[in-house]
């Protein structure tokens, strides 16, 4: 099986070893993806809901990269810092998927790269032709 780098300027550059995505087969697995404003590489200002617009922006943008929509997403990890914020995250989440949302969890943790409050990472899968 081979596995391909999948890689976007619409999205955040990786601030270390990591690849956006990485295809394998027909899964594609996303890396974590926190609030950074691809053009500047700054975390968005505004707060939770600024920053849980701006990672599922950047993780649409991993995924059209890949030929692949957000309906693909099959699984998903969210990070908060904070569990207090998980109905603003979850409202917004969930605003991108109709009804067959992925599988989830959800945890809280001490911190994220660059004082983030909130990372997430996926797993899609592409159809089968």
């Amino acid at each position: 099986m081979s596995k391909n780098k999948i890689e976007t300027a619409l999205a955040p550059a990786a601030i270390g070893p990591y690849s956006q995505a990485i295809q394998a087969g027909n899964l594609l697995f996303l890396s974590g993806q926190i609030p950074l404003d691809p053009a500047t590489g700054e975390i968005v200002a505004g707060g939770i809901e600024a920053q849980t617009r701006q990672v599922m922006a950047n993780l649409k943008a991993v995924l059209e990269a890949a030929n692949l929509g957000i309906d693909s997403l099959v699984k998903t990890t969210i990070y908060l810092v904070d569990l207090g914020d998980f109905a603003t995250v979850n409202g917004i989440y969930g605003e991108s998927f109709g009804e067959t949302p992925p599988a989830r969890a959800t945890v809280q943790v001490a911190a994220l790269p660059k004082g983030s409050m909130i990372e997430i990472e996926g797993i899609a899968v592409r159809p089968s032709l």
